[in-house]
């Protein structure tokens, strides 16, 4: 650490207990930030959470008046990302997170060195999406019904892909198999731009996918959504039925995206940061923007952030610990 880092630490530890002291927290709150502000995701260029990212970015740093770049740090599902941001001490660095990294990441691997409940601080739901079982245009069966007959005898014969053990669409997917009667064998690959690639190439059989991800390759018949994990049919993919009308009965799933912080955020920063993100999401540019991303936008408080984290915490630990799943 140089002379110059504990320097700037030093300031903002005392400019922030000053500030305490003289209750004006808010008021100091108002100043941030003082340099350009990172936003860190742990998923490739042009996967969902890298597009919401820097959908967010531009308008984020008009609002904040100092540039938001975008970094990404791919690796373990997204955990490397949401390890670097809980562990940093700037001050200026964010998380474009999805529900796993804010979530079970603990319960899937007790060595995973951040605890998601305590080492992060939630800033805004940003927009949450059903998935979209999908698979290549020439699959067998001409219709959803008769491609999940037709997989449900296949068995381990055939092979889906996730963005990595532990991510929602692997969690989803192992639960659809309890739900479904499918049998097909996980493949982890870096992110859904890969998935996608694969599945083309004609690598992998069938994968759960963000709506936004698999529609362009739809409506190009190139691949086929055979259903969304939403209780019924859901507005970022109203073409689609929900998996329960092929006969998948009480299935239901989501993923959602987030801003999050280091846990040692100040609270009334991270409360401006909320208020502002939230404002910025709503927007009707924005809300289009994000829709045709394949989010409906949601733009909560950090309190609203932490009840869906709490209660998803729960619901996808509960299938973790059901089949068993663990990272090693």
């Amino acid at each position: 650490m140089t002379t110059t880092t504990r320097f700037s630490r030093r300031l903002w530890a005392q400019a922030l207990g000053a500030a305490l002291v003289l209750g004006a927290a808010p008021a100091w709150a108002q100043q941030w930030p003082t340099q350009t502000v990172r936003l860190v995701v742990g998923f490739p260029a042009g996967s969902s959470p890298d597009l919401t990212a820097r959908a967010l970015a531009e308008p984020l740093a008009k609002a904040l008046g100092h540039n938001v770049i975008v970094e990404n740090k791919v690796g373990a599902g997204g955990n490397i990302a949401a390890d670097f941001v809980a562990k940093s001490t700037d001050g200026h660095t964010l998380g474009l997170m999805i529900n796993g990294n804010m979530t079970i990441a603990r319960i899937l691997n007790p060595k995973v060195p951040y605890d998601p409940l305590k080492d992060l601080a939630p800033i805004s739901l940003i927009g949450k999406a059903p998935l979209v079982l999908t698979v290549p245009a020439n699959a067998p069966g001409q219709t959803a019904a008769e491609w999940l007959s037709h997989a449900q005898k296949a068995g381990q014969q055939l092979s889906y892909a996730s963005p990595g053990v532990g991510t929602v669409a692997h969690l989803g997917m192992e639960l659809l198999k309890t739900k479904s009667g499918i049998a097909p064998v996980h493949v982890p690959y870096p992110g859904n731009p890969q998935i996608i690639t694969a599945m083309l190439g004609g690598q992998i059989q069938l994968a759960l996918l963000p709506p936004a991800m698999s529609a362009a390759q739809v409506s190009a018949g190139k691949l086929r959504a055979i259903g969304a994990s939403s209780s019924g049919r859901s507005p970022v993919a109203a073409e689609v039925p929900s998996l329960s009308e092929i006969g998948v009965k009480d299935y239901q799933l989501e993923i959602w995206n987030a801003l999050a912080a280091p846990a040692s955020m100040p609270a009334a920063v991270a409360t401006r940061l909320s208020a502002m993100v939230s404002d910025i999401v709503r927007s009707p540019e924005m809300r289009a923007r994000l829709f045709q991303q394949g989010w409906q936008v949601v733009g909560s408080s950090p309190e609203g952030l932490r009840h869906r984290i709490e209660s998803d915490t729960q619901a996808l630990g509960a299938i973790i610990r059901s089949q068993k799943i663990e990272v090693n």
